[in-house]
């Protein structure tokens, strides 16, 4: 007879921290995403930045990170494969808007900075991973007579 379900291999350290790392870029993003909401529908900004009171890039831009960030949040939670690439792309609009475009979006250095650490750290965990992910392959071809 077999068990109802099967056994799943224990996580190790850098495979939780990853989650953990995943899980709080998701809540930033369904922070961000909220932010565009909130000034769309003109909550905040003092009902300035209404979206009918946008200019047309922002119009464009602010609906569009305010659609893509939640979903990014939840692919991200989710642990998916989708919800960093979401995420990469809310974040190079991000990055175009206030560096390359900054004359008509302003600038914003905290995203600027925020979006360069995250993507530094992801790139620091998916090399950990597979370096881990090696080393076990090594033991297992390793053991084999």
């Amino acid at each position: 007879m077999e068990p109802d379900s099967p056994t799943v291999p224990k996580r190790t350290l850098t495979q939780i921290l990853f989650v953990v790392f995943l899980r709080l870029v998701a809540v930033t993003c369904l922070w961000f995403g909220l932010q565009y909401w909130a000034m769309l529908v003109g909550y905040s900004l003092g009902g300035r930045a209404r979206f009918d009171l946008l200019s047309l890039p922002w119009q464009v831009a602010a609906p569009s990170l305010a659609v893509l960030f939640p979903i990014a949040s939840l692919g991200l939670w989710l642990t998916v494969s989708w919800g960093p690439v979401l995420f990469a792309l809310a974040a190079v609009t991000q990055v175009l808007m206030f560096k390359l475009w900054s004359d008509i979006f302003g600038t914003n250095s905290f995203v600027l900075l925020f979006h360069a650490l995250v993507a530094s750290l992801y790139v620091l965990f998916r090399i950990a991973l597979w370096l881990e992910e090696r080393r076990r392959a090594e033991q297992v071809t390793g053991d084999l007579p």
